[in-house]
C-alpha cells in the first residue's frame, strides 16, 4: 500500500470518528449537573495530561543526551526530533481546541457540556494515536491527526448549524 493510501485510510476513519464523536456529545452526553464553564475544564483535563506527558518525555529525552541537552535541535528524523514535531503539532491543535470549543459548547446551548467532554476525551485518544502512529510510520500519524483536527471544526459547524435551523 502506498503512503498516500495510507493517509487516505487514515483521515478517512479520522473524519468519520469526528462525526461520531459529536453526535454522541451532542445526542447521547447528557451532563446536568455541569454547567458550561466546569465542563470546559474537565474537557481539556485529558488533553492537558497528555500534552504534559509529551513535554515531560522530551525533557528526559534532552536530559539523557548530551548532544540536545542544552536546547540544540535534535538529529533530523531522531525519536527526539519525531517527538519535537508532535509537541509542536499538539501544540497547534490544542489552541485551536482553545479558541473554538468555548463558542462550540455555548452555541449547543442545553447540549454543551456533553459535547466537550466528549471532545476532550476524543482528543486525548485521538493524540495518544497520532504520537504512537508517528514513531511507527510517519503515515500512520494521518488518523491520529485527523481524529484530533476533524472534530474542532466538525463540533463548530454542528453548533452554527443547530443554532441557525
Amino acid at each position: 500500500m502506498t503512503k498516500r493510501a495510507m493517509i487516505l485510510i487514515g483521515m478517512g476513519a479520522g473524519m468519520v470518528w469526528a462525526i461520531v464523536l459529536v453526535w454522541v456529545g451532542v445526542a447521547h452526553v447528557n451532563l446536568p449537573v455541569f454547567s458550561l464553564l466546569p465542563s470546559l475544564g474537565f474537557a481539556f483535563l485529558g488533553p492537558g495530561i497528555v500534552y504534559a506527558l509529551m513535554i515531560g518525555w522530551l525533557a528526559q529525552a534532552r536530559f539523557r543526551d548530551e548532544a540536545i541537552i542544552d536546547g540544540a535541535p535534535p538529529p533530523p528524523d531522531s525519536r527526539s526530533d519525531l517527538n519535537v514535531r508532535v509537541l509542536q503539532n499538539t501544540t497547534e491543535q490544542l489552541l485551536l481546541a482553545v479558541t473554538l470549543w468555548p463558542p462550540a459548547a455555548y452555541l449547543f446551548l442545553g447540549d454543551g457540556p456533553g459535547v466537550v467532554i466528549c471532545l476532550g476525551l476524543g482528543f486525548t485518544i485521538a493524540r495518544i494515536a497520532f504520537w504512537i502512529g508517528y514513531h511507527i510510520s510517519p503515515p500512520l500519524r494521518a488518523f491520529g491527526f485527523a481524529a484530533t483536527f476533524y472534530p474542532t471544526p466538525i463540533a463548530l459547524i454542528w453548533a452554527l448549524l443547530a443554532r441557525v435551523l
